[in-house]
């Protein structure tokens, strides 16, 4: 009787993305815009990629630093702590960015980020 419902939960439950999955995309989402205006910094459209960009990785970071911040976080405290850190050096590198954009100033970003999204994964990158 309930077969339909039933297998219509299965399927929703198998395709649900788990929250690192979705952090992990997020952060390599972000490194490719940003490694996308380092590849084109010449580009006409360049400095409205490149804001974009650095919205999305604040954005994104900012999301992590509140979820890092939460007493429920499930990971142990010196983690969380180091990933905190890490968020106040990105944060720092966006202003620095914003405040004087050169192409280079954005590898670190895109390393931490890729970094990072592969730890979220389980996939350390090599």
């Amino acid at each position: 009787m309930y077969a339909v419902q039933l297998e219509a939960y299965r399927t929703a439950q198998n395709s649900v993305v788990s929250g690192r999955e979705i952090e992990a995309a997020a952060l390599t989402r972000c490194a490719l815009m940003l490694s996308d205006c380092r590849q084109n910094w010449d580009a006409a459209d360049r400095d409205e990629k490149l804001a974009e960009a650095l919205r999305r990785n604040q954005m994104v970071w900012s999301i992590l630093q509140s979820e890092l911040a939460k007493d429920d976080n499930p990971l142990p405290v010196e983690i969380r702590n180091n990933i905190l850190t890490l968020s106040v050096f990105i944060d720092k590198r966006i202003i620095q960015v914003m405040a004087d954009p050169e192409p280079d100033k954005l590898a670190i970003l895109i390393d931490i980020n890729l970094n990072l999204a592969a730890g979220l994964r389980g996939s350390p990158v090599k």
